[in-house]
């Protein structure tokens, strides 16, 4: 008998249960708090400020989580969404919770949201030459330089999370190094600016 099949007899012996590991088991649970704001397919919900969040990277959800139970992010007084955000990441607070929800989400079909805002795409390509260096031609996203992904994300959370790096609500606190990076790139931006960058990685199509 080979090894392998010495180890599956061992498996079946044990009761020939295959269990997942707990946190594939968590994740759809813990996910249920994230529906009414991000929707059960996870395309998000501009009512309540909720981007689209199927399919991002793993690494990209755990920090951010991370920077909402941190105050890293969500702590500013006037960011609605972001301070909503920041009391339900805190309620992941047994080990592996935020690891759970972290590989559920990056494991959910991407979705494709549709256009909500009017921009030129040609002009926003040419401001997009100053993102390129970090979240990449293709908006792909960078995770040594802690850059997500844009491509495929709603046009209006992308001209809000803009605006949210220009006003300081975004990228301020000391704890938050990626966010300062951030959001110098966005202080020489105006409303028809930020609409028209968006109009560009629109262009870009998803995951």
């Amino acid at each position: 008998m080979t090894r392998t099949a010495l180890l599956l007899a061992a498996v079946c012996l044990g009761g020939c249960s295959l269990e997942p590991p707990a946190g594939d088991a968590q994740g759809p649970a813990l996910y249920e708090t994230c529906t009414p704001c991000h929707g059960a397919d996870g395309a998000g919900m501009q009512t309540y400020g909720a981007p689209a969040i199927a399919g991002l990277p793993e690494w990209y959800v755990r920090a951010q989580l991370e920077k909402f139970q941190s105050g890293a992010r969500g702590a500013h007084r006037d960011d609605v969404q972001g301070l909503r955000m920041r009391g339900m990441a805190r309620s992941l607070n047994h080990d592996g919770d935020v690891e759970a929800v972290a590989a559920f989400v990056a494991a959910m079909p991407a979705t494709v949201p549709a256009a909500t805002l009017q921009g030129d795409a040609a002009h926003g390509r040419e401001l997009y030459a100053t993102c390129v260096q970090c979240h990449g031609e293709r908006a792909t996203g960078d995770e040594a330089r802690g850059a997500p992904p844009l491509a495929g994300q709603s046009d209006w959370y992308l001209v809000a999370q803009l605006g949210s790096f220009q006003r300081g609500l975004r990228g301020t606190s000391p704890l938050d190094a990626s966010g300062a990076t951030m959001r110098p790139m966005t202080l020489g931006l105006d409303e028809a600016g930020m609409r028209d960058l968006a109009a560009h990685i629109r262009t870009l199509g998803g995951p």
